[in-house]
C-alpha cells in the first residue's frame, strides 16, 4: 500500500512539473475600442501615411513594422489613422488595410518558443524567439497561433 501511495505521489509531481514546463507564453486579448479609436499594428517593413485614400497621394509619414497607429474608420480597403494619443498633437492620414491588423490579441513568450513554417511540429523552424517577446496573433487556429514576423508568418503550437 506504502507503494501504492509514494507511486501515486511521485505520478502527480511529474505531471504538475511536466505542465509547469509547458506553459511559455501569455495570451493578451485585444484592447478593445479606445476613447479615440482601435490600436492597428504595422505589418510590413514600412507604410507610406497619406493625406487622402489614394497611394498617389502627398505622404505625410512613414510607419515602420510593429508602430501602432489608432485606427478611427476603414473605407474601401484605407484605414483613417491618428498616430499618437492625443488627438491634437497627433498628424493623421490613410494607410492601405492590407498592411494593419486593427485591434489584434498578442502572443508574449516566457521561454525560448520555436516558430514553425506550418502547423506542425516537424516542420522547419523559420524563428526561435526569446523570452519577453511580444507578437500580434493574426490567427487562433486551434492548437496553433498564427503570428507576425516582420512581414512573415510563423505557426506557434500553444
Amino acid at each position: 500500500m506504502k507503494k501504492f501511495v509514494w507511486l501515486m505521489i511521485l505520478t502527480a509531481l511529474i505531471l504538475i512539473s511536466g505542465n509547469i514546463a509547458a506553459v511559455q507564453a501569455e495570451i493578451l486579448p485585444p484592447h478593445g475600442e479606445g476613447q479615440i479609436g482601435l490600436q492597428a499594428v504595422v505589418l510590413c517593413e514600412s507604410l507610406t501615411v497619406r493625406q487622402d485614400r489614394s497611394s498617389s497621394s502627398k505622404a505625410v509619414k512613414s510607419l515602420k513594422f510593429g508602430d501602432t497607429p489608432i485606427v478611427q474608420k476603414q473605407v474601401d480597403g484605407w484605414a483613417y489613422c491618428i498616430l499618437s494619443d492625443s488627438v491634437d498633437a497627433a498628424p493623421v492620414g490613410w494607410v492601405n488595410a492590407d498592411y494593419i491588423i486593427v485591434d489584434p490579441a498578442w502572443y508574449r513568450t516566457e521561454k525560448g518558443t520555436p516558430v514553425y513554417a506550418w502547423n506542425d511540429t516537424t516542420a522547419p523552424k523559420v524563428a526561435l524567439l526569446d523570452a519577453n517577446i511580444t507578437l500580434p496573433i493574426l490567427k487562433d487556429d486551434g492548437a496553433w497561433l498564427i503570428v507576425s514576423l516582420r512581414g512573415a508568418v510563423g505557426w506557434i503550437h500553444k
